[in-house]
């Protein structure tokens, strides 16, 4: 039961106590290890004296008593860290933002007290996503800080060795480290360049769990729902940021068709096949009650159209009773504030579907000599289903051969050899 009471207080409170370390003594290291070593000790005495009324507290405390008397035995540590303090001291940071909406402090509710400050995850979050990082560190640290993901687990999310993403990581907190890259939230005038690194990275993460890069299995699930959890925590430290209600809306809004996405053998299922009444209801309204934040209040952001995207796919009864007007008139928009081949290729389709498959197949090979796509199987994919739809099997099957060769996870491979043995038996 303390093991328990241990691990929950661990993954919902990990990232502010986490973040109020290093707001206090400025090293991320230090804060990590003075964490772990608070979480063994609650191991010990949980179990013996109970669980205290404020867990959360009784973790911080023990792990800032673990970090003064570390610094009290290694004075050129101590030292180091007086540098990174005074630097935070000249730093001016932006005031912390009201989150509560009823006057109570962030940690009411939870294991912290209300005199915590409130903005400390979120100076943690534009910390750990600094555009001075590697965007694969930003990641990385995200995951590991943020999310609290093992290294290890870490390692197997991006399907690298340990040692590697032991590397990453090691890196990102040197280059925090000897850059002294500020621990705050970014001024007003700093706020619009950096807050889409930070939203940036969440979605990476979301991305990796929604459709892995390769392995075993379509999902990582695990993955989805820290990256829905983190989304959260930004929607509640910036509720006046309309893309924070806009990424959310979109986690939430794809995220609700997890159930159905895959077969009993964990086979990927087309969006016109799936069963939609596997589809999560209740996670769709709230998507759908954060897309209105999202759109309302001025110019939409990228977030925000991608979710009014997914909002309509999810309000269809099927497929044909799908907007596509409006989603193609969405995509309109999204191509013009974030224009990609992949936007592109997202458009084609939902062409395809309003005017006919030549209509998209035409705008899919006007892509063709796009660099970036020759690595993207969604657009192989893409086009192998217009070609099929057309009748020009053959095409349709080079199409998916080449497909084939830039897949990574096994039920898509599998998927794909079906569609070519529809074609032609005993390949």
């Amino acid at each position: 039961m303390a093991a328990e009471a241990v691990e929950a207080v661990f993954r919902e409170e990990r990232g502010l106590l986490l973040a109020s370390l290093v707001r206090r003594f400025g090293d991320l290291d230090l804060a990590e290890e003075v964490t772990s070593e608070a979480i063994e000790a609650a191991l010990r005495h949980w179990p013996a004296e109970g669980v205290p009324a404020r867990p959360g507290a009784w973790l911080l405390t023990t792990a800032r008593r673990r970090a003064v008397d570390r610094l009290r035995r290694d004075q050129a540590y101590a030292a180091r860290l007086a540098v990174l303090a005074a630097d935070a001291e000249r730093a001016e940071p932006a005031p912390a933002p009201d989150v509560s909406g009823s006057g109570q402090g962030f940690g009411s509710g939870s294991g912290f007290g209300s005199d915590e400050l409130p903005d400390e995850r979120l100076q943690l979050f534009f910390t750990c996503a600094h555009p001075a990082l590697a965007a694969e560190d930003r990641t990385a640290l995200t995951l590991r800080c943020l999310a609290g993901l093992t290294t290890p687990e870490v390692a197997r999310a991006f399907l690298v060795p340990t040692a590697t993403m032991a590397q990453r990581i090691v890196r990102a907190k040197k280059k925090i480290r000897e850059a002294r890259i500020p621990f705050r939230v970014p001024g007003p005038d700093e706020l619009p360049g950096r807050l889409p690194g930070v939203l940036q990275v969440v979605y990476s993460v979301f991305t990796e769990g929604y459709a892995a890069s390769s392995g075993p299995r379509l999902q990582r699930l695990d993955l989805a729902e820290e990256a829905i959890r983190l989304a959260r925590i930004l929607r509640r430290l910036l509720p006046a940021e309309r893309e924070s209600a806009g990424l959310l809306a979109l986690l939430l809004l794809v995220h609700a068709r997890r159930d159905a996405r895959t077969g009993p053998e964990g086979e990927p299922v087309l969006l016109e096949d799936q069963d939609r009444g596997r589809w999560d209801r209740p996670m769709i309204e709230e998507g759908r009650a954060l897309v209105v934040r999202a759109l309302i209040g001025g110019t939409a952001g990228p977030y925000g159209v991608q979710a009014a995207i997914a909002a309509l796919h999810d309000e269809a009864t099927d497929v044909a009773a799908t907007d596509w007007p409006q989603i193609v008139a969405l995509y309109d928009v999204l191509r013009t504030l974030t224009p990609s081949p992949v936007v592109e290729v997202n458009r084609a389709v939902a062409v395809a579907m309003r005017d006919g498959p030549g209509a998209g197949l035409a705008l899919l090979d006007a892509l063709a000599g796009e660099p970036r796509l020759r690595a993207y199987p969604p657009y192989a994919v893409a086009r192998g289903d217009l070609l099929g739809r057309l009748g020009r099997d053959g095409e349709a099957a080079a199409a998916y051969r080449e497909a084939l060769e830039l897949t990574g996870t096994e039920p898509e491979r599998a998927a794909l050899r079906r569609k070519l043995g529809d074609r032609k038996p005993g390949e």
